[in-house]
């Protein structure tokens, strides 16, 4: 996938002006990287394929109406922000606990008017639980940790997107049966040798 095909991608997966939202959202991530390091340099210059699309690719393997979606440790807003660009009806919790983190995703929330976008600045373990129809999780924490943090949030019926790298067939295979039985691994759209473990349910054991 090249940076044409990565925004037609996205085009197709958001609402109308999406691409104009996402234009605006990539200016402001590049404008803030210069200050705090949020994503590799070198990656901007694949931006809508390394981060947008990425993000964008969990679109897939949600009904669009589901709602509401916590994206743990969402740091530069990958994927939280990204979602909430997409789907200006989805209302999106995200938890990061840095504090320049926090009030650059905030500012991009007021500068972009993402109403239903939430910043939770605290740690998951002190967040307040509330029932998520989907959780994500980008590069947050290993596969049974982040399990045992987020369990709380979940209900039988959440979706769980959780993008892995290269490790994900390994992490889920060192899981217990029940764990494995909830997961089931995707490769990724936008890496080939990248994995995505999409779940549904409570994991009672983590």
């Amino acid at each position: 996938m090249n940076e044409a095909e990565a925004r037609a991608f996205c085009a197709a997966r958001g609402e109308a002006g999406v691409i104009e939202r996402m234009e605006q959202f990539i200016a402001l991530l590049a404008e803030e990287n210069a200050r705090q390091n949020l994503v590799s340099t070198s990656s901007l210059e694949q931006v809508w394929v390394r981060h947008i699309a990425d993000s964008l690719q969990l679109l897939d393997h949600v009904p669009r109406e589901t709602s509401p979606w916590l994206d743990l440790g969402t740091g530069a807003g990958l994927p939280g922000l990204a979602v909430a660009i997409a789907l200006p009806q989805t209302k999106v919790v995200m938890v990061e606990s840095r504090k320049r983190r926090v009030e650059f995703l905030e500012r991009v929330c007021t500068t972009l008017d993402l109403q239903q976008a939430t910043v939770i600045g605290s740690r998951l373990e002190t967040a307040t639980s509330f029932d998520a129809a989907v959780i994500s999780a980008r590069a947050f924490a290993p596969l049974d940790k982040l399990l045992g943090l987020s369990a709380r949030f979940s209900t039988h019926s959440t979706i769980w997107l959780l993008p892995k790298g290269r490790s994900g067939a390994q992490e889920l295979a060192a899981q217990s049966s029940a764990i494995q039985a909830m997961f089931h691994v995707e490769r990724s759209a936008t890496d080939a040798d990248a994995a995505l473990l999409v779940g549904r349910g409570r994991p009672v054991d983590a």
